[in-house]
C-alpha cells in the first residue's frame, strides 16, 4: 500500500509540475475552444499507468488524447451552461485525497518529503484539476441523465453480442444482514472509562508514553500498530464527529478527558496541527459484553426474525427499523461488491458469514449469530440470502439485471456522440499532426480546419 501511494503521489507531483511550466517548454497536441492538451500529458499519464501496473490500451497515445479532448469539451460546455462546482465540493475532494497520503504515508512531514511540497502547495496544485474533472463529470451527467432503456431495448442489445463473447460469472450471492450491537452494563462502561484515566495520568507524569500505551490496549485495530495514530481534518465526514470535535480542542502534546463516541471510550492526544489538518493519536476501550447482554440481543432478533418468516415485516422494513449498521440501511442491508452491485463474489464476504451461507437455503433467514465486526466490536445478525447462481455463462433470464445495466450504459454513451456531433462544430479545435494516424480521432479531426469559435 505505501509503494502505490508512493507512485500515485509521485505521479501527481510530476503532471501537476509540467503543468505549471511555460507553454514553450512542452508541446501542445490538442486544444478545445481555450482548454489546451500538452504531449506531456499523455505521455505521463501512460508512464503512471505502467508505474502503478495498470493496463495500458493498443494505441495509448490515441485513446488518451481522444478522452482528454472529450473531458476539455465537457468541461467547456458545462463553462458556457453555467454549470458550476462548489469549493465546499472541492474541498472535500481534496481533503479525501491528501488524507489518504497522509494515512498511508504515516505523517504529512513524510508526504510533504516526498512531493517537495507543503499540504498547502499540494492542495492548490490539485484545485484546478479535480475542479476541471468534477465539472466534465456534472457535464456528463446533464446531457444523459434523461436516458432510460426499455426491455425490448435490452434484449435486442443482448441478442447482438456473439454468443462466444458473453461472459461468464462465477459463483455469487445476494446478501443481507439485519445487524445489532448489544450494550455494554453499566459496570463495565465505568471499568473501561477508569482504564483509560488511568493511561492519561501515567502519560501525563511521564511514567509511560501515549503510543505505547495505544500499542498494548487500543481495541481499535486500524491503528493499534501505529501508536494510536491518525491524520484527520476539522471538515473529516468520516470520523465519528465527537472523535473530531475533541480533537480539535487540544493543543499539540495535550490530552483530551476520557469521551464516548459510537465505537467505545476515547482518550486523544494532539501531535500537531496545521490549520484544519492534525495528527492525533487515540487509545479506544471498547467496554466488555457479557452473556446477558448478548442473550438479550439474541431474544431481540429472534423475534424480528420470527416477524420476517411470518411475512409480517419485509427485510428492508426489518433494516430499517432494528438494524444499527448505519451504512446498511442505504441498501436496504444488502452486500454491496466492490463496482455497486448487489451481487457479490465469496471472497468479498467475511469469513463467519461465508461459513453460514454454506448452510443456508435461498430466500431462508439465518437465527441471530454472534460474531465481531471488522473493528472486533461484539455484534449480532440475523442472514438473509436473497439469490444464489452457479458458475455459469451469461444467459438473458438470470442475468438481466446486468445486462440491462450495460445496454444503458451503451445507450448513454450513443446519446453523448451525438451530442458531441453538435457541439463539436461549435468549438476550436486543434489536434498536432502527430496523431493524424489515429483513427479513434476521426469525428475530431473533420473539425479541425472548419471550427470558428
Amino acid at each position: 500500500m505505501r509503494q502505490l501511494t508512493l507512485l500515485v503521489l509521485a505521479a501527481f507531483v510530476s503532471v501537476t509540475a509540467m503543468a505549471q511550466r511555460p507553454i514553450i517548454a512542452d508541446k501542445i497536441v490538442g486544444i478545445v475552444g481555450d482548454k489546451i492538451i500538452l504531449r506531456s500529458d499523455i505521455y505521463n499519464e501512460i508512464s503512471d499507468r505502467q508505474r502503478r501496473n495498470e493496463p495500458v490500451p493498443e494505441g495509448a497515445p490515441c485513446y488518451l488524447l481522444d478522452q482528454m479532448l472529450i473531458m476539455k469539451a465537457l468541461t467547456l460546455q458545462a463553462e458556457k451552461d453555467s454549470i458550476t462546482i462548489s469549493d465546499e465540493e472541492v474541498d472535500a475532494i481534496i481533503e479525501n485525497r491528501v488524507r489518504k497520503f497522509v494515512q498511508d504515508l504515516g505523517s504529512v512531514e513524510a508526504v510533504e518529503e516526498i512531493a517537495g511540497k507543503t499540504i498547502y502547495q499540494l492542495k492548490e496544485d490539485f484545485r484546478r484539476p479535480i475542479y476541471d474533472n468534477e465539472l466534465a463529470n456534472k457535464m456528463k451527467k446533464k446531457v444523459v441523465e434523461n436516458v432510460r432503456i426499455t426491455p425490448q431495448e435490452v434484449k435486442e442489445y443482448w441478442e447482438k453480442i456473439p454468443k462466444d463473447s458473453l461472459p461468464f460469472y462465477e459463483s455469487e450471492v445476494e446478501v443481507g444482514e439485519v445487524l445489532i450491537y448489544p450494550k455494554a452494563s453499566r459496570d463495565f462502561e465505568v471499568l473501561a472509562q477508569d482504564e483509560l484515566a488511568d493511561y492519561k495520568r501515567q502519560v501525563e507524569s511521564g511514567k509511560a508514553r501515549f503510543e505505547t500505551l495505544a500499542t498494548l490496549y487500543t481495541d481499535d485495530p486500524g491503528s493499534k500498530n501505529n501508536g494510536g495514530q491518525y491524520s484527520i481534518n476539522r471538515n473529516e465526514k468520516n470520523f465519528d464527529p465527537t472523535f473530531v470535535r475533541q480533537a480539535f480542542r487540544l493543543k499539540p502534546g495535550q490530552i483530551s478527558p476520557v469521551f464516548k463516541s459510537k465505537f467505545g471510550y476515547h482518550i486523544i492526544q494532539m501531535v500537531a496541527r496545521q490549520g484544519d489538518d492534525a495528527t492525533v493519536r487515540h487509545i479506544l476501550r471498547i467496554p466488555k459484553i457479557t452473556e446477558t447482554e448478548v442473550n438479550e440481543g439474541i431474544m431481540k432478533l429472534d423475534s424480528v426474525r420470527a416477524k420476517l418468516i411470518a411475512g409480517t415485516i419485509s427485510f428492508g422494513e426489518a433494516v430499517s427499523k432494528y438494524s444499527e449498521d448505519e451504512n446498511a440501511k442505504y441498501l436496504a442491508g444488502m452486500k454491496q461488491s466492490y463496482n455497486g452491485s448487489t451481487y457479490v463474489t465469496i471472497d468479498q464476504l467475511d469469513k463467519d458469514l461465508v461459513l453460514m451461507l454454506g448452510k443456508m437455503k435461498v430466500g431462508e433467514y439465518s437465527k441471530p449469530v454472534v460474531f465481531n465486526d471488522e473493528r472486533q466490536k461484539k455484534a449480532i445478525r440475523i442472514v438473509y440470502l436473497k439469490s444464489r447462481s452457479e458458475p455459469h455463462r451469461e444467459n438473458f433470464k438470470d442475468d438481466f439485471n446486468r445486462i440491462a445495466e450495460r445496454a444503458l450504459e451503451f445507450k448513454k454513451q450513443e446519446v453523448l456522440e451525438k451530442w458531441f456531433a453538435t457541439k463539436i462544430p461549435n468549438y476550436y479545435i486543434m489536434i498536432d499532426d502527430e496523431f493524424k494516424g489515429c483513427g479513434n480521432l476521426s469525428n475530431w479531426w473533420k473539425y479541425v480546419s472548419t471550427s470558428t469559435n
